[in-house]
This record gives C-alpha cells, sequence and structure tokens, in this order.
C-alpha cells in the first residue's frame, strides 16, 4: 500500500497495491499492519454502503460530534466520485480548508479522513456504489452536517449542476454557525 499525506494534516490517500492477471485481480483494501507502520492507528468497527442511481448526487458535507467522532476510510466500488473533507478543527491553521480527490472503481485510491473533518462527496457517473469504514458506530445524537455549498469552504465541485440533496442536507448550516466541538492538537 502506498499512503499520500494531503495539504490536510489528518487527510492520506491510500492506494492498495492491485495484482491483476487473466483472471481479473486482487487486492487488500485494508491492512493494520501496513497502517500502523504508516502511523495510522485505528480500529474500524463498522463498514457502510451507499449508493445512489444518479450523477450529481452529493451527499454530504457530513461529521459526528465528540465523544462519537469517526475517522473514515472510503472508497468507490462502482462508478465514480469526487470525495472531499472540510478541516472543522478549531485553532486548526487549515480550518476551513478543503481537500478532494476522484475515486473510481477503475483507480482504486481509498481517501482516509481523520475525526475532525466533514466528508461528503458527489457522483460523476449513474449507478455508484460507495463503501467505507468508520472507527465509531452511528450516533444519530452526534450526527452534524454543512452545507455544500458555504461560500466561506468554496468547494469546486466537478459538475456544474444543482445536485440531487437530501431534505437533511439542503437544511444544513454554514460552517460558521454549525455546531462543532473539534479543537486542534485534543
Amino acid at each position: 500500500m502506498k499512503f499520500t499525506k494531503t495539504n490536510l494534516e489528518g487527510v492520506i490517500i491510500v492506494e492498495p497495491k492491485v495484482l491483476g492477471d487473466h483472471r481479473g485481480w486482487f487486492m487488500e483494501t485494508y491492512n493494520e499492519l501496513n497502517f500502523s507502520e504508516a502511523g495510522i492507528n485505528v480500529e474500524f468497527v463498522q463498514d457502510n454502503q451507499s449508493f445512489s442511481a444518479a450523477k450529481g448526487t452529493l451527499r454530504g458535507l457530513h461529521y459526528q460530534l465528540n465523544p462519537k467522532a469517526q475517522t473514515k476510510l472510503v472508497r468507490c466500488t462502482k462508478g465514480a466520485i469526487y470525495d472531499v473533507a472540510v478541516d472543522i478543527r478549531k485553532g486548526s491553521s487549515t480550518f476551513g480548508k478543503w481537500f478532494g480527490l476522484e475515486l473510481t472503481e477503475e483507480n482504486k485510491r481509498q481517501l482516509l479522513i481523520a475525526k475532525g473533518f466533514a466528508h461528503g462527496f458527489m457522483t460523476l457517473t449513474e449507478d455508484v456504489e460507495v463503501q467505507y469504514k468508520v472507527d465509531e458506530l452511528y450516533a444519530p445524537e452526534c450526527d452534524r452536517g454543512i452545507i455544500w455549498n458555504d461560500p466561506e469552504i468554496a468547494i469546486e465541485w466537478p459538475i456544474d449542476v444543482k445536485p440531487i440533496l437530501s431534505a437533511k442536507d439542503e437544511k444544513a448550516p454554514l460552517l460558521q454557525g454549525a455546531e462543532n466541538n473539534f479543537i486542534y492538537g485534543e
């Protein structure tokens, strides 16, 4: 596995080694030893999967408050997405900054997103499946969000259309008005 740091401390691109032959291919999507050797010590407790039928579907920007905050390891197993992490750790030099990466079934990249980041993605194709591991169980009482088009964050989404959103995501607050208990360094 190859681990590449991004401009946001706590957001890492993970590229599995893909072994292929005339039958197809094989890869490890997670290996505790490889992650530990890369300085990533996380114990995943839940796997999630989503399906989005239409191109331009946007899910996010989501996070869970402490003490139920989640580290996520995200991958796209069918189709393509533009995956985004936003630093929401108060006191961080990159507070409000974002990182985006195309994850596809072809490139097999994954994005590791630490606690203290909001996460979202936009589908770039129809019939998209996304799978992700988390290190904390879903806790609806801690579930929060930030509006996808907050002008302070200014994410450059790759598709210039009105996205397909859930009712919850349509009503999400701006970053400055969102409930947030993340402090950088804690």
